[in-house]
């Protein structure tokens, strides 16, 4: 099953099923997939259109375009946790640099390293959050408790000081409301988002070249190498006249 993106990118469903000998049918570079492996797969008609457009970073440093993230992440989810991922690019042009595939294979596991690094920061902050919402609680809950008491002890003749006894305990109990949901609910999604990035940063990356459009369409795409053999971000008709 297959859905287009837009921006040119389509993105296969995840397919555990899927054998080596199917990944393998077109010339292809990049790591080995596993026989045992669930395989996410890309279709696209440039890698650029891989990565977020407006991004000024550096390309191995640079987003996802925000819809193929969130395919791969949603199709990751669907995986049992302990099966092996893994990424192919089926990309409609032939072969270009002879280490593309491994320096798009570093751009996406920066950025899922990343993803990582972020979760995790988030965690940390929210248990922090979390840890004085939890002071705070006990603090209010304690007071609480305690003028409940004093009150319905000046009132010990009349029902009301009942009442008021048991309206500071709830109010008490409902102060504990955002450190119980932070501590039993909150946590744990984000932490699982941590350890979902962390398979999709450790996934091979594979390129399979399809139906390719002219033998020098790679010349447009990422990543070209100057003449001092460093990679460009730009292609053949983005350079700079010179003044």
């Amino acid at each position: 099953m297959a859905e287009n993106l837009g921006f040119g990118v389509t993105v296969t469903r995840a397919n555990p099923a899927t054998p080596s000998s199917v990944i393998n049918d077109k010339p292809s570079a990049g790591d080995p997939i596993p026989s045992k492996c669930a395989v996410i797969e890309v279709h696209v008609g440039e890698l650029k259109q891989l990565f977020n457009s407006i991004d000024p970073s550096p390309f191995r440093k640079r987003d996802l375009e925000p819809k193929a993230e969130e395919f791969i992440v949603d199709w990751a989810k669907e995986i049992p946790r302990d099966s092996a991922l893994a990424l192919v690019v089926d990309l409609d042009r032939q072969a270009g640099l002879p280490d593309e595939a491994a320096v798009l294979r570093d751009a996406i596991h920066e950025f899922f390293r990343q993803r990582a690094q972020t979760y995790r920061r988030r965690l940390r902050e929210l248990f922090r959050r979390g840890r004085t919402s939890l002071l705070i609680g006990l603090t209010a809950l304690a007071v609480a408790v305690a003028l409940g008491d004093f009150l319905a002890n000046l009132l010990k003749t009349s029902r009301i000081g009942e009442i008021v006894r048991e309206s500071f305990t709830i109010g008490g109990w409902v102060s504990m409301w955002r450190p119980l949901e932070v501590f039993l609910y909150d946590w744990w999604p984000i932490r699982n988002e941590a350890r979902l990035s962390d398979r999709l940063a450790a996934m091979p990356v594979r390129i399979r070249y399809m139906n390719a459009t002219s033998p020098d369409a790679w010349k447009a795409d990422w990543p070209l190498v100057t003449a001092t053999g460093e990679h460009s971000e730009t292609g053949p008709h983005q350079k700079h006249k010179s003044s």
